[in-house]
């Protein structure tokens, strides 16, 4: 295990020792206050209540997002109504996805998406996972062999995506996703699921597992706290902008003078 300080201590405060992990997949579930204060700052409404499951609707009442630890298997649970451009879908993650995988879907619910095509499998492919195509299904694994994404379909014609993580001690989870789940966050989940980036965990949170990396860190409770804000705040930032861009006045050209415009008398 490797071990790093952070410098630039402030007086008062009692580093608390946590611990960088990675592969990202297998780190356990993590603070759920990632997903949820990031939606409510995009201006999601919660309706969760005291002591129940986790649950926001987007601004528009069209998609749910939950998180029910209390009922088995538990986990999240995403789902939308359908609308005049999209049909309705579904997406459901075990309780042990790691939040910062979970984040990459629904951050992506909450801000346009490009009009480019999206492709699901280049975020796997440019971190060399290795891919198959077997009966109908096809498959991206990651190189140590603890991750999957898949697209399957059955003989009645049935297509869906799954994905996973395993470390064959008990440490793992499953996602699934509708056919109709719209392509971008499919993608955005592949991304945030092929980041090679390792996620932080606070200690006694670590899973035992023989299949994860750690370094660990000493970290300030204010510097955590400042991380969280910063996540925050951009969600904000970003939700006011794309709100006044909407909602501004738009405001019509004056007539350009030509040369054909009478002259002054003199």
């Amino acid at each position: 295990m490797k071990r790093k300080q952070w410098q630039g201590w402030g007086p008062g405060e009692q580093a608390e020792q946590h611990y960088l992990v990675e592969p990202r997949a297998l780190a356990g579930g993590g603070d759920l206050r990632h997903v949820s204060e990031f939606l409510r700052a995009c201006g999601w409404q919660d309706k969760s209540k005291r002591n129940g499951p986790l649950v926001f609707d987007s601004p528009d009442r069209t998609i749910r997002i939950g998180y029910d630890p209390y009922v088995l298997p538990g986990g999240w649970t995403i789902r939308s109504k359908a609308t005049a451009h999209q049909g309705e879908w579904a997406v459901t993650l075990g309780r042990q996805t790691p939040v910062e995988i979970v984040a990459g879907l629904t951050d992506a619910l909450t801000r346009p998406h490009s009009a480019h095509a999206p492709d699901v499998w280049a975020p796997l492919k440019e971190q060399r996972w290795s891919t198959a195509r077997d009966a109908g299904h096809f498959t991206a694994q990651s190189p140590d062999g603890t991750a999957w994404m898949q697209f399957r379909e059955d003989h009645s014609g049935h297509a869906m995506w799954w994905s996973a993580a395993d470390d064959q001690q008990g440490n793992g989870w499953n996602a699934t996703f509708t056919a109709s789940t719209p392509m971008h966050l499919v993608q955005a989940f592949s991304a945030a699921l092929a980041s090679p980036e390792p996620v932080m965990r606070p200690r006694g949170r670590v899973p035992h597992s023989t299949k994860i990396r750690t370094t660990s860190v000493s970290v300030l409770p204010s510097q955590l706290s400042a991380w969280q804000q910063a996540r925050v705040q951009a969600a904000r930032a970003a939700t006011w902008a794309r709100n006044w861009t909407a909602n501004r006045p738009r405001t019509t050209a004056r007539p350009r003078a030509t040369a054909s415009h009478t002259r002054a008398r003199r």
